[in-house]
């Protein structure tokens, strides 16, 4: 190996229960083609509702720059928390499908070096052998070297962002596009370490006059906007790959076997290598909020849940939408019911307590026990809530091995972490 709540015991009395009414059922096995389509309708679903949450963010983003306020803020911030519901589900179709595993990091990559957008406190540090760049402060500098090279930032756009400042000098810390990156600009950095509390940026970042603080206001603005513009223009592009024509949907359904493979492939690697390991169990053996996944908005309990929720999503075949409209259809359940009703059974009741213990990480957090509270060395309640999550999201993926084995899809790899394959690599 490299909101739509429902309590743990809900989710397992569901699982069991439509897996009997399937196996009692006379319904015909769906084909592998019909399972690959509603995948295909889902993923379509999904970035269309990451898109149309965006597009509200992105309107959000220009009330508060036309009109600072501290209200003006605040619904830009709660844009942000709704546009993360349906894009952390679609996180799924990564790993499997190379045309979302090529541009992901365009949308969401973390953790990021914030000192290469704005101010940071001076604890942060300066340039590092490791990045050059770490304390840039692009909105202060409309000039810069890179590569020996003078860059023109007097104008600040989406062009600029992704092109020159996203990953510049090949140092993937560079983050300067995708969620986190506005999520930085919207929230501030969070300074409180394993106590209680997000970032606390002030609406007079945005203010004009006597008002600003913290200087560069209106460059502030423009990196905001422009960081907002692109990431509706990528979702946008994303949407289109699962249209009738997109090269996602095309790509999947020309080789079945290697469709259902990447369904696969999503479900396991999101589960194992990526949250159980790199989000999660990582941040706990370093004690370290700074890899929580939102760590700037404190959301990262809720990053988790709708990551888990998407993989359940991919085996049963289903999903709600922002509008509460379900779309579902044949799925991998209905494959592995077919040839081993008792896997179908084990699959769907994994998935459902991985969502219980996942669910009392959210709630936990929404009560006040915030997810970096969770991570503070010597903390035990913390510990085994999140280790909970971890050890679900393991089990459940050892289960997955056992579809992938039971559909004759052997040779299929899942992505891995030290955290979980190597934990004293971590420390070295």
């Amino acid at each position: 190996m490299k909101s739509l709540f429902l309590t743990g015991t809900a989710l397992a009395g569901l699982a069991l229960g439509a897996t009997s009414a399937l196996a009692a059922g006379s319904a015909s096995v769906p084909g592998k083609a019909e399972v690959l389509t509603n995948y295909a309708n889902i993923a379509e679903a999904k970035y269309q509702d990451s898109l149309a949450t965006a597009k509200t963010l992105q309107a959000a983003v220009a009330a508060l720059i036309a009109t600072p306020s501290a209200e003006a803020l605040t619904a830009a911030r709660q844009a942000w928390l709704a546009a993360r519901v349906p894009y952390q589900q679609s996180e799924v179709f990564r790993f499997g499908n190379a045309v979302v595993d090529d541009w992901e990091g365009k949308v969401n990559a973390w953790p990021l070096d914030e000192g290469l957008i704005d101010y940071v406190d001076t604890s942060y540090g300066g340039p590092s052998d490791e990045n050059a760049l770490a304390a840039l402060n692009v909105i202060a500098n409309p000039t810069f070297e890179l590569s020996g090279k003078t860059i023109d930032t007097s104008a600040i756009t989406p062009e600029l962002l992704s092109d020159t400042l996203h990953e510049a000098d090949g140092v993937e810390a560079n983050v300067a596009t995708g969620y986190h990156a506005i999520e930085f600009l919207l929230g501030g950095q969070d300074l409180n370490g394993t106590d209680h509390g997000a970032g606390t940026r002030a609406w007079t970042d945005y203010a004009a006059g006597d008002l600003c603080t913290n200087t560069n206001c209106g460059r502030r603005g423009a990196y905001l906007q422009a960081a907002t513009d692109l990431l509706v223009s990528d979702l946008e592009w994303m949407a289109a790959q699962w249209g009738e024509t997109g090269q996602g949907r095309t790509t999947l359904l020309s080789n079945e076997s290697a469709g259902i493979s990447a369904m696969l492939t999503g479900m396991g690697s999101l589960s194992y290598g990526e949250q159980a390991g790199e989000r999660m169990r990582l941040g706990l053996m370093l004690n370290d909020p700074e890899e929580e996944h939102d760590c700037f908005s404190d959301n990262t309990h809720n990053s988790h849940y709708y990551d888990g929720l998407g993989v359940q999503n991919v085996y049963l075949g289903e999903y709600v939408r922002i509008n509460g409209a379900l779309i579902s259809g044949a799925s991998l359940s209905d494959l592995v019911t077919a040839a081993d009703p008792a896997l179908d059974t084990e699959m769907r009741l994994k998935l459902a307590m991985t969502m219980q213990a996942l669910g009392r990480i959210k709630s936990t957090a929404e009560a006040g026990f915030s997810y970096d509270q969770m991570l503070e060395q010597g903390n035990a309640a913390g510990e085994a809530l999140v280790m909970g999550g971890v050890n679900g999201l393991v089990d459940q993926t050892q289960s997955i091995e056992r579809v992938v084995k039971l559909l004759n899809l052997d040779g299929l790899e899942f992505e891995g972490s030290d955290s979980l394959d190597n934990p004293s690599a971590v420390f070295e």
